[in-house]
């Protein structure tokens, strides 16, 4: 039988989650999923009092929708307060990955940085807020897949939900990040003609026709992409991630395909990647003409901005002040599921404890004290975001 858990203790909800495997079986073959993490959130936090609801997002794969304070009321405000349950694999980590050690003040395991400390703050602070009263109704969305496709937020998205802002617990080392950058994956393939290693007079070489166009992408980062910056994330970039081609020493390759990957600013869409990788086979083709290459578009998420005058923003600056933090507003370089609350017309920002730097590293910890004031904060911004006109 689960042993109960004291109501609004962020750091004993913390330990909990951390010890359930929640890898992501998109990503690691033997992952077990989230059904297990979601399960026990969900039954704590209807201990808690919460009103809870098993989303199936994913077959065995639920979302944990749960939602606090009053539903109904004349203002009909809502907030959402969202974090994503999947952690990566757990090869060569230096600690067990769910034994959710303390040492020196950081709680160690798989998924305590990123994010299950963030989702234990924002449930505590949302059942702190609700039992001091609010005006409205806070929802906790617990997500899947945030790891790969995002398929748990995008299916909140779907089923309608609403709400006038979002916060997602990322690890921001309780900074507000209101922008982060986006991405686009394209492949890069090029075909030449295969020959004996003799005969340069018949093989075309795929290698180096694609390796020119990968040092015509360089020039083109250097040339073009430095002059682009923004205030918070600095400037977008490329590089190649994967090349594979050639059969033998003794041949000439007849296929090389680049895979690449483009990280965007807001104002930048994801799908001008494969415009700039054709004009780069272009330019490389004017010399080379025997370059033949396709551009194969992949997957790609949009950037996120959400203004810093937004009264989300302005709200969550006045709270951590409120309880003596600092509150410095940053940019955060990695995507989040705030990109899709935000397009969805839900306003969201970054906010939660631990370090990016330590997610899926060998080495992963959540300081514990952050845990707590990340808690203390969220409760106080959600109280003064229902209290304001």
């Amino acid at each position: 039988m689960r042993k109960a858990l004291a109501k609004g203790d962020a750091v004993a909800l913390t330990r909990e989650l951390v010890a359930v495997d929640s890898r992501n079986p998109s990503l690691v073959p033997d992952g077990p999923g989230e059904g297990a993490c979601a399960r026990l959130l969900g039954g704590i936090l209807s201990d808690w009092g919460f009103r809870v609801e098993m989303q199936g997002a994913m077959p065995g794969r639920p979302n944990v929708v749960a939602r606090i304070g009053q539903a109904g009321t004349p203002n009909g405000r809502r907030l959402i307060l969202n974090g994503h349950l999947d952690t990566v694999g757990v090869e060569r980590m230096s600690h067990p990955p769910w034994d959710p050690q303390v040492r020196d003040g950081r709680m160690y395991g798989r998924g305590s940085a990123d994010m299950k400390g963030g989702i234990a703050a924002m449930c505590a602070a949302a059942w702190r807020a609700a039992r001091a009263g609010i005006d409205g109704e806070c929802i906790i969305a617990a997500v899947v897949d945030e790891e790969f496709r995002s398929v748990g937020t995008r299916a909140l998205i779907d089923a309608g939900i609403t709400a006038d802002a979002a916060i997602v617990t990322e690890p921001t080392r309780l900074a507000i990040c209101p922008a982060h950058k986006g991405f686009a994956w394209a492949d890069l393939d090029v075909r030449g003609v295969a020959a004996h290693g003799s005969r340069y007079d018949v093989g075309v070489d795929a290698i180096t026709l694609a390796a020119l166009v990968v040092a015509d992408l360089e020039q083109y980062q250097q040339r073009v992409l430095t002059t682009r910056s923004h205030p918070l994330l600095g400037r977008p970039s490329l590089h190649a991630s994967f090349i594979s081609g050639g059969q033998g020493l003794s041949t000439y390759p007849d296929r090389c395909t680049v895979q690449y990957e483009r990280r965007t600013i807001p104002g930048e869409s994801p799908g001008e990647f494969g415009r700039e990788l054709a004009d780069a086979v272009a330019r490389v083709r004017t010399a080379r003409p025997e370059l033949d290459a396709v551009v194969v578009p992949g997957f790609s998420q949009e950037p996120n901005e959400v203004p810093e005058s937004h009264r989300l923003v302005r709200t969550l600056v006045r709270a951590l002040e409120g309880i003596g933090l600092p509150a410095p507003i940053e940019g955060l370089s990695c995507w989040t599921d705030a990109a899709l609350f935000t397009a969805a017309g839900i306003p969201a920002v970054c906010f939660g404890p631990g370090d990016i730097a330590v997610a899926h590293a060998r080495e992963e910890y959540v300081p514990v004290r952050e845990v707590e004031l990340a808690a203390d904060a969220l409760s106080a911004f959600v109280r003064d975001w229902f209290a304001a006109a």
